[in-house]
């Protein structure tokens, strides 16, 4: 079986493409910050004129140059490819945030290759902030090198989650128990995937979440990982296409081991 992971002129090539969507995104979605208001999609979920501009302006520049290719959106569904290759594009991950005036939100734009992430963008553009990862590659920050950190032990480490009220009842009771393993005192809510930016820069140690979808987590793993962390589903498994939702993101891998029995809280 050959590796999913593209050659380095390819990578290079498809790390640019992703470059480009981001801007083309954040042109579309810079005119609407502080100015619009949510709608409601059919599962209660926020969405703007924002939103479904800038992945409409996405797809635009992918159907010229990247015809082939498959493409997943958040707002307008999946287009079938040819080539094996996915584009995996949420305009505006964190849109509660957005419609706030917050500038925690960020665009995700991931490769998926065989079901596997490949390359991923969190791109913020009110701060002007962009992460890019890709497999076998340092993540870059703005073009440059950033890693996570250490955490010695998993009483140490911060946490992070975007908000309770997106776990049931059922993983909310699992995450209070990791939580009171942590420090949980510098737990920090909100922040979408700004929290996993954050983590790959160093300055959180944990994320949890979930009823995730892809969409929202595919662009995070090659970031992650790229900067020295790791990501996993709640029993500690890889992340692919077809995953639960159930995300955990680590700084330091070896607390792995420890997120996971935490979680499972005695079950």
């Amino acid at each position: 079986m050959t590796s999913p992971i593209p050659s380095r002129t390819q990578l290079d090539a498809d790390i640019a493409l992703a470059e480009r969507l981001a801007e083309a995104a954040g042109a579309a979605i810079r005119p609407h910050f502080r100015k619009v208001t949510a709608e409601r999609k059919g599962d209660a979920t926020p969405v703007t004129l924002a939103d479904r501009a800038a992945e409409e302006a996405m797809r635009a520049v992918l159907a010229v140059e990247a015809p082939n290719d498959g493409v997943i959106g958040e707002e307008f569904g999946t287009t079938l490819g040819t080539s094996g290759r996915t584009w995996v594009l949420d305009p505006i991950d964190g849109t509660t945030g957005f419609v706030a005036g917050r500038p925690l939100f960020g665009t995700l734009i991931a490769l998926v290759v065989e079901g596997f992430p490949v390359l991923g963008v969190i791109d913020q553009p009110i701060l002007r902030e962009r992460w890019v990862g890709a497999a076998g590659r340092p993540t870059l920050f703005n073009g440059q090198p950033v890693r996570t950190r250490a955490c010695p032990a998993l009483a140490e480490a911060a946490i992070a989650t975007t908000g309770p009220h997106y776990f049931s009842n059922h993983d909310g009771e699992h995450f209070m128990a990791l939580a009171a393993q942590t420090d949980h005192k510098r737990m920090v809510m909100g922040g979408d995937c700004y929290n996993y930016a954050m983590l790959a820069s160093g300055h959180l140690d944990v994320v949890c979440e979930s009823n995730l979808k892809l969409h929202d987590w595919a662009a995070l793993v090659p970031i992650v990982e790229g900067a020295g962390g790791t990501m996993a589903d709640w029993n500690g498994d890889p992340l692919r296409q077809g995953s639960s939702g159930h995300v955990i993101a680590l700084g330091d891998p070896a607390r792995l081991d420890d997120v996971i029995e935490a979680l499972a809280c005695g079950h």
